[in-house]
């Protein structure tokens, strides 16, 4: 049995390349701009960074929105707003942006510009954590190793802390030193297993 492959029909090919053309289109202007937005913070002039961002944030761009919220957060080209800031990092947030997850997570945790909220700075960390970023690692494990908002759990902490390690954290190393001489082996063995099992989500 043979068979024929099907010339698709010119309407589809007509539609396809405007579409495709369309997508380009959008998409370059749009990073061109975030790059403008970059230069210009690397240059600290943060007044024409936000210029360049804010109408892509607007728009639901997540990394314009977690470079937003930086602004706001450390009071550059605007003033100091952790209200605003939490606003922009929450939106980039949900878009799963990693270090926009972390910094939200940083806010619950300090209750600054939202209310403290352990479970909330958790939830946040673990999910930049779920991504590799390091210092949500290792901020899980000060809160299990400290029992801030979750169970006293060395296992745990032990478990984020060489993760953190081996994405790049080197306080984590220090952290996790201290800690080893509370555990017992078979704690220690526990942990390491448990590291073992883990995988990254969302990259």
């Amino acid at each position: 049995m043979s068979f024929s492959i099907r010339p698709l029909p010119s309407i589809v090919l007509q539609f396809s390349v405007p579409l495709v053309l369309s997508i380009v289109c959008f998409v370059v202007p749009a990073w061109a701009d975030f790059q403008a937005g970059m230069d210009a913070n690397n240059r600290e002039d943060y007044a024409a960074a936000l210029r360049e961002w804010r109408p892509l944030a607007e728009k639901g761009d997540a990394l314009a929105q977690y470079h937003l919220g930086v602004l706001y957060r450390k009071g550059r080209g605007v003033p100091q707003d952790d209200v605003q800031a939490g606003k922009w990092y929450d939106k980039a947030a949900v878009q799963g942006q990693a270090k926009a997850q972390f910094n939200l997570g940083t806010l619950y945790f300090n209750g600054e510009g939202v209310p403290k909220d352990y479970k909330q700075a958790l939830r946040w960390f673990r999910l930049a954590a779920d991504q590799g970023e390091a210092v949500a690692q290792t901020k899980i494990a000060i809160m299990y190793e400290d029992a801030q908002g979750v169970p006293h759990d060395l296992v745990q902490a032990y478990k984020w802390y060489s993760l953190a390690i081996t994405s790049g954290d080197k306080p984590a190393t220090l952290l996790r030193n201290t800690l080893t001489d509370q555990m017992t082996p078979a704690q220690i063995a526990k942990a390491q297993k448990l590291v073992q099992e883990w995988k990254p989500k969302g990259k």
